[in-house]
């Protein structure tokens, strides 16, 4: 881990970490800042919220269905450091439309007919930015780090990943909108000021026209990438994970409003739990493996998470709430007898997730030629990507059909076992030989 960390103050990493990290952070903190708005200021029956949480997630991950396989191409076949800048640069006019968002919602200016379109429109913008920056941030680390640093630097990216998910999460669910909309804008324009150090990566490929024609495009990638067994096991394996993830996201909002009966910041402590399991997770699966690229404690992994999940739900079966119409607040929520098994089970459910996907991410790019690598994650981010859209229609269709967030819990359960199946596949694929 000590070797991992010391990748921190190599300009080979530094720059790209911090850039991620703070793109990471802003994507949930004008994210959370504005559903959690909404689902408490805006509509008041679980349906709803749960239909605009899971509209806000399908309109987020769109993007990497319909672009992954440009943005793949472009960063394979151009200088990946001069891409991070780019599209840093449109950060910041992003999310200057995203802060107009939230100043109308918040003064209660043309709330449907205007705030809500400009907030999904930056959220869409904001989909489309971290497309692009994918692949870059999995795909230069072949480029930049020595093979025995790759691992940890995977695991680095994921951990600062989800720290900073937490941050802004917290965030989002404590300050006042109006500060969410100034910190957006300055989180952006800091975020440009790091991308600018990111060391040069010119493109390993000689220049090949680029297709521009998105569908084109996505099928000839993932049909190239899927056809090699163990890269389709392991995109499935991850794909299947990030469905259950959507999912999960989706429900925590209205599940905290309406089982747990509590207030805004609880739902952001959810969330932040969950972002603080996967950095657990992506650290601790780092020493196990002790540097070496493998899906063998993969399958386990993912079991813990089901197991979890369906304690998580016993739990909430539990919960009793308290008078009808008030919301516990976070010191209330902490003070219920339940809270810590309550806590404990949404962690164990992230860090037995984080232990599952980073050495899979891992996987992605180090079993292929380091000119392929972003290719490689362009085709998971659309398979992924495809996968929680499924997940996010599942969720609306299941509200729709009248089965309850906290019934949702254990579908979502059972979606493990198929993880664990593709795992294990991947594991005996690659055991004992190298996968490259």
């Amino acid at each position: 881990m000590q070797a991992s960390l010391r990748l921190l103050n190599k300009r080979r990493f530094l720059p790209l970490f911090v850039t991620q990290l703070l793109g990471a952070f802003n994507d949930n903190l004008f994210k959370n800042a504005m559903v959690l708005f909404v689902v408490y200021q805006v509509y008041n029956d679980e349906r709803s919220e749960t239909w605009f949480s899971a509209l806000a997630t399908g309109i987020f991950i769109l993007p990497f269905f319909l672009l992954s396989a440009l943005s793949g191409q472009l960063a394979d076949q151009r200088d990946k450091a001069g891409i991070i800048r780019i599209i840093k640069a449109a950060e910041i006019a992003i999310m200057a439309v995203g802060a107009a968002g939230l100043a109308f919602i918040w003064s209660g200016i043309a709330v449907h007919m205007l705030a809500i379109p400009l907030l999904l429109t930056a959220l869409f913008a904001m989909g489309v930015h971290s497309t692009f920056f994918g692949p870059i941030k999995y795909a230069i680390l072949p480029q930049h780090l020595h093979d025995e640093e790759v691992l940890g630097g995977t695991g680095l990216v994921e951990a600062g990943t989800y720290i900073a998910i937490l941050a802004g999460t917290i965030l989002a669910g404590i300050i006042p909108i109006e500060a969410a909309a100034i910190g957006i804008i300055l989180t952006a324009l800091i975020g440009y000021m790091a991308g600018r150090a990111v060391p040069p990566a010119p493109s390993l490929l000689e220049t090949q026209p680029i297709d521009f024609h998105v569908i084109r495009s996505s099928v000839t990638l993932v049909r190239g990438t899927m056809h090699i067994r163990r890269l389709f096991l392991a995109i499935m394996s991850i794909s299947l994970f990030w469905a259950v993830g959507s999912i999960l996201f989706i429900q925590f909002p209205p599940l905290v409003k309406n089982v747990l009966s509590a207030d805004k910041p609880v739902a952001s402590l959810f969330l932040a739990i969950f972002s603080i399991g996967i950095a657990i997770g992506s650290i601790a699966i780092n020493r196990l493996l002790r540097g070496e690229v493998s899906a063998r404690f993969a399958p386990a992994s993912v079991i813990g998470m089901g197991l979890c999940i369906v304690a998580f739900h016993i739990v909430c079966d539990l919960w009793t709430s308290g008078p009808e119409g008030e919301l516990l607040t976070l010191s209330g929520f902490l003070a219920h007898p339940l809270a810590i098994a309550l806590s404990l089970c949404l962690l164990g459910v992230a860090t037995f997730g984080g232990m599952f996907v980073v050495p899979l991410y891992a996987f992605l790019t180090t079993t292929v030629e380091k000119c392929e690598a972003a290719r490689t994650v362009a085709a998971n981010n659309i398979v992924n990507s495809g996968a929680m859209v499924v997940g996010s229609l599942l969720a609306i269709g299941l509200s729709f059909a009248g089965v309850t967030v906290i019934n949702q819990l254990l579908l979502v359960a059972l979606l493990s076992l198929p993880c664990a199946w593709l795992a294990w596949k991947l594991h005996k694929a690659c055991d004992g030989i190298p996968c490259h």
